[in-house]
C-alpha cells in the first residue's frame, strides 16, 4: 500500500472524534478513510459513501417512510460536508458536494421530528441561509444562533442542535460570510457588526421565535463570531457560548495543519499565504471583548492542537462580564472527543440563560 498523503494524515489526526460525533458511523469512517491514501480522494471517498445514504433516504421518500427519509438524508448531508469541508484541492469537485449535502439537508427539514426551514436573506449584495427549527410546544420560543466555524456549515450543527432543541430552545443556524454556501460570494470577515445585524433583523421578523430571548453559540471559528455578535448587539442577546475559538486567529497560525491554512486563503480571498495571515491578524477581540457583557460561557479542550488554550483564558481576564470558564483537560479542538463532558452542560446552561419551558423536567412520582 503507498504512503498515506500527510495531508490525509492530519485530517484524520486533528478532526477523527468531530467526524463520529456528529453522524458518521464508526464502519463507515473506517472503510472511507482506509480507501484514501491521496488527499484528492478524500471528496470522490466521502461523496461515494454520502451517496449510499442518500440512496436509502431516496428509497425511503418513495415508499412514505418519511422519518427515516430525513434521517437518511441528514446523514448524507455530513458525509458530503465532509467531503467538501477543507478539500480546496478542486473547487469544482467541492462545490458539487457541497451542493449534494445542502440538497439533502434541505429535503431532510421537512420529514424530520422537529422540522425545519430555511430561510433566505440578502446581505450585502449577496445571501446568507439558515435553518430555523423549533421545539415542540406553543412558541413563541427562546432561540439560538448557531455559527459554524471555517470549515463547518450549518448541515454540521444538525446533532449539536438537538440537544438544544430537547430542552424547549429553538435553533437558528447560519452559514455567514465566507461558510457554507455563502463561501462563494462573500469572504470571510473580522468584523461581524454587520452579520449581527443582518441575523438579529431576521430573527425579529419570526413570529416562531421570542426576540427578547436570544443566545448565540459559536464552535471553533464561530467561537470567535459569536463573542464578536455578543459585542455587536449587547443586552439584545441574553446569552453567548464559545466553543474553542481563537482570541486572535492570526497568531495560532504557525500551528494550523496544511489544509486548514489553505482553506483559510481561499474563503478570505487571500492572494497568497502571507495575505491569508495578515487577514487572519484582523480577526481579533482584542477591541471587542470588553464590550462582551451578557452571560459567557467559554468552553474549550487543554490538549486542542489548533488553538492553544490560553486563547480561552484571555478571552475569560478580558470579558466585560459574567464570565464561566470550562476547560477539559482531555478536549480536543472543538472538544468532540469529550462531547458528553459539554454539550448537555452548554444546553442546559443555555436552557437556564433563557428560561427554557424544557430546562427542567420533574421527577415522575411513583
Amino acid at each position: 500500500m503507498a504512503d498515506t498523503d500527510a495531508r490525509v494524515a492530519s485530517a484524520i489526526a486533528h478532526w477523527a472524534p468531530r467526524f463520529t460525533t456528529n453522524g458518521v458511523t464508526v464502519w463507515d469512517f473506517q472503510r472511507i478513510t482506509a480507501s484514501v491514501n491521496r488527499w484528492e480522494d478524500w471528496c470522490r471517498a466521502w461523496s461515494e459513501v454520502g451517496a449510499e445514504h442518500e440512496r436509502l433516504g431516496r428509497d425511503a421518500l418513495a415508499q412514505d417512510r418519511l422519518l427515516s427519509a430525513g434521517q437518511h438524508l441528514t446523514q448524507a448531508a455530513v458525509y458530503y460536508h465532509f467531503g467538501k469541508f477543507v478539500f480546496v484541492e478542486d473547487l469544482e469537485q467541492m462545490r458539487r458536494a457541497h451542493e449534494r449535502a445542502v440538497r439533502c439537508y434541505r429535503d431532510a427539514l421537512p420529514h424530520l421530528r422537529r422540522p425545519g426551514r430555511r430561510v433566505e436573506f440578502p446581505f450585502e449584495g449577496a445571501s446568507l441561509v439558515g435553518v430555523l427549527r423549533l421545539p415542540e410546544g406553543e412558541g413563541p420560543h427562546p432561540v439560538v444562533l448557531m455559527i459554524p466555524g471555517l470549515d463547518s456549515t450549518k448541515e454540521e450543527l444538525h446533532s449539536t442542535a438537538e440537544t438544544f432543541l430537547d430542552r424547549g430552545l429553538a435553533t437558528f443556524s447560519v452559514d455567514g460570510p465566507g461558510q457554507g454556501e455563502a463561501e462563494y460570494d462573500l469572504p470571510i470577515r473580522g468584523d461581524w457588526t454587520a452579520p449581527a445585524e443582518a441575523l438579529f433583523s431576521v430573527l425579529l421578523e419570526m413570529p416562531e421565535v421570542d426576540s427578547d430571548r436570544i443566545a448565540v453559540w459559536g464552535v471553533s471559528l464561530g467561537g470567535y463570531y459569536a463573542p464578536r455578535i455578543a459585542a455587536a448587539l449587547g443586552d439584545r442577546l441574553k446569552a453567548c457560548v464559545a466553543l474553542a475559538g481563537p482570541f486572535n486567529f492570526g497568531e495560532c497560525w504557525e500551528g494550523l495543519p496544511e489544509v486548514t491554512r489553505k482553506t483559510f486563503e481561499v474563503r478570505s480571498r487571500a492572494r497568497d499565504e502571507a495575505q491569508a495571515r495578515g487577514i487572519a491578524l484582523t480577526l481579533s477581540l482584542e477591541k471587542s471583548a470588553s464590550e462582551i457583557t451578557v452571560p459567557l460561557l467559554i468552553v474549550f479542550g487543554r490538549q486542542d492542537r489548533l488553538i492553544p488554550w490560553h486563547h480561552a483564558e484571555r478571552l475569560r481576564r478580558e470579558a466585560g462580564g459574567e464570565v464561566e470558564l470550562v476547560m477539559l483537560e482531555n478536549g480536543n479542538h472543538g472538544c468532540a472527543n469529550v462531547a458528553p463532558w459539554h454539550r448537555p452542560y452548554t444546553a442546559d446552561w443555555l436552557a437556564r440563560k433563557l428560561g427554557a419551558a424544557g430546562s427542567a423536567h420533574p421527577r415522575s412520582s411513583a
